[in-house]
């Protein structure tokens, strides 16, 4: 095994996870709003969409199918829409702050919700197609790789995301949970926008 290799990958997907992102927005969002337990099932549930995309990722990097340019693109722009709804929701609750929690619209289960997230945008089955192939070399075998490659990203991921949950249990960010909640909605909101636009200008030069 290439330790140096693995080494690199590691600290190259700690980087790029604890980068805020939508996902770690929906997760804060869930900690501040519904609790530490909800907020674990959308972390479980933003994992599974994670370990799908790559899965596809390495079906396509072995050859075993390709994917079309237009399903790319129509799956992005329904994850966009997705991403648009769940921000403007969260928006409209925010706007009602003499109402209780409970009274909001009734949501998705947590682990429903953080996979419709975690699934939103398929181009990050590009990205794992792009970014795994620079590490397959750190064992002599393809499929033990691309199996220690997944397994590292998907327990990265999972520790990132429950460092967020503890973070937003701390007094500072207790105190300050409706900013939170508004930063991570207006988030969601301009990822959802940015997303629009792409996926509408790719189908209509596509057309």
């Amino acid at each position: 095994m290439d330790l140096s290799l693995l080494s690199l990958y590691i600290v190259a997907i700690f980087l790029l996870i604890i980068t805020p992102g939508p996902v770690v927005a929906l997760v804060t969002d869930s900690a501040c709003r519904d609790g530490t337990r909800r907020a674990l099932l959308t972390v479980l549930g933003t994992n599974g969409a994670s370990l799908l995309l790559i899965a596809a990722a390495a079906l396509i990097i072995a050859g075993v199918f390709q994917l079309s340019t237009l399903l790319l693109h129509l799956l992005s722009l329904a994850g966009s829409l997705l991403l648009g709804w769940i921000a403007l929701q969260s928006l409209a609750e925010l706007r009602r702050p003499g109402a209780p929690d409970h009274a909001a619209a009734p949501q998705p289960s947590g682990f429903l919700r953080g996979f419709m997230v975690g699934i939103a945008n398929p181009k990050d089955i590009l990205f794992f197609v792009a970014f795994f192939p620079q590490f397959i070399a750190i064992t002599p075998s393809f499929s033990t790789s691309m199996t220690l490659l997944a397994l590292i990203w998907l327990v990265m991921d999972l520790l990132i995301l429950l460092t967020y949950i503890w973070l937003m249990r701390h007094a500072f960010f207790t105190a300050r949970q409706r900013t939170v909640r508004l930063l991570a909605a207006l988030f969601l909101l301009l990822v959802a926008v940015m997303g629009l636009v792409y996926s509408c200008g790719k189908l209509l030069m596509g057309w």
